[in-house]
């Protein structure tokens, strides 16, 4: 799969941005599009998992067949298995006609269930059925049916979990689950925010004939830096609010502050202009230049009665390799520790653990305990973050 094909699917269906998790989402919908297989789409609300099915359908063999999309968490449960798999007339007291169902209407064809992990019990338990064997029953009929539908599911909800808590069948999680894909939330995909923000300005500027709103630099960082807990639905809302009611067409990061939800409004902050990793390894370079002239004029002064001082540790920044990039800046490339006392400072120096579990420590303390804006500032993952705080006992 070549980049030109990717970049060419996300023109097709207006597809904004070029962050790697994004990029791979579409790859992988290319690459199993063909392949009649089960899909199981992962992503937070408001994150555009719905594009991913399209992309896998359209790319298909049975792209000349239905489409049909089910949102799952909006049916009442007593009328999810009408909707799926159809009704005999009088099955229920409302039911003053036959209907067919999406299995039925799809067959041949490709069936998207959203926000599959909300389906009731037994509900999953006739789509395992339908999955292993093709074939269901109207509700209210005898007549079994056969159907062949390829099913994309997609849900919010971690299913591990759900499978775990008794609230999801774990044998209808791997009949889904066949291939999986991650959509990113939008807090993940960095310059994506900025471009995104920038194409719903236009759009809004065009259908209103307006002049679109604009952002000035501060700007610019404190989007990226904001959580975005609705992610691509939240920031869309934002920019068609900003752009009808706000008298200034360049907005600043006040200006956004004020239409974020009050909860939200310590999140948004501008962020320093990110430094490349030239600058961090000049500074890394100037630092150790520095301790070296000190602990040279320490020998030579004979500081604490003719022996020279511990300096102050002065620690390299280490990244885990599956943080996705460089730390924020205002954080230091080096953790300085507290001052050694002489006889550890030469002979029982910190270790690269201890250190790193001492910065953790302190960074969380810093931001109250908010694991999300620590493992920002860190510039490492959330999962990686958490994993840390276990290993070192630091849950507390």
């Amino acid at each position: 799969m070549n980049d030109s094909q990717i970049q060419s699917t996300k023109r097709r269906y207006d597809i904004i941005g070029n962050a790697e998790g994004l990029n791979r989402a579409v790859e992988v919908a290319l690459k199993i599009a063909p392949v009649d297989i089960s899909v199981l789409v992962e992503g937070e609300n408001g994150v555009g998992k719905e594009v991913i099915p399209r992309i896998i359908h359209d790319n298909s063999l049975r792209k000349q067949k239905r489409y049909l999309a089910l949102n799952c968490g909006a049916i009442p449960e007593g009328t999810i298995d009408s909707e799926l798999f159809g009704h005999e007339k009088g099955a229920f007291t409302s039911a003053v006609d036959k209907r067919e169902g999406y299995f039925s209407v799809a067959n041949g064809g490709t069936l998207f269930l959203d926000e599959v992990g909300e389906l009731p019990l037994s509900t999953q338990a006739r789509l395992l059925r339908v999955l292993e064997t093709g074939e269901y029953i109207p509700v209210g009929s005898s007549e079994v049916r056969k159907t062949n539908v390829r099913i994309v599911a997609a849900t919010n909800v971690d299913m591990e979990r759900a499978v775990e808590e008794g609230k999801f069948r774990q044998d209808l999680y791997y009949r889904l689950c066949a291939v999986r894909l991650s959509v990113p939330p939008l807090r993940e995909r960095g310059d994506d925010i900025v471009l995104l923000f920038r194409k719903f300005a236009l759009d809004v500027s065009e259908k209103y004939r307006m002049a679109p709103i604009r952002l000035t630099a501060d700007a610019q960082h404190a989007l990226k830096a904001y959580a975005w807990p609705g992610n691509v639905r939240q920031l869309k809302n934002l920019v068609e609010s900003l752009s009808v009611t706000s008298e200034e067409r360049e907005i600043t990061a006040d200006t956004l502050r004020s239409y974020l939800p009050a909860a939200h409004r310590r999140d948004l902050v501008a962020l320093p202009h990110e430094s490349s990793g030239h600058d961090l390894e000049q500074i890394y370079q100037l630092i150790l230049e520095l301790r070296r002239d000190v602990s040279e004029l320490q020998q030579v002064v004979g500081l604490r009665g003719g022996r020279p001082a511990g300096p102050r540790a002065l620690v390299p920044y280490v990244r885990d390799d599956d943080s996705p990039s460089m730390p924020d800046t205002d954080l230091a490339p080096f953790a300085e520790a507290e001052e050694i006392p002489e006889d550890t400072a030469t002979h029982q120096p910190l270790s690269l653990e201890d250190t790193e579990r001492e910065l953790i420590r302190a960074t969380l303390h810093r931001n109250g305990g908010r694991r999300k804006d620590t493992a920002r500032q860190l510039g490492i993952s959330d999962r990686t973050l958490y994993r840390k705080i276990k290993e070192y006992g630091l849950e507390d």
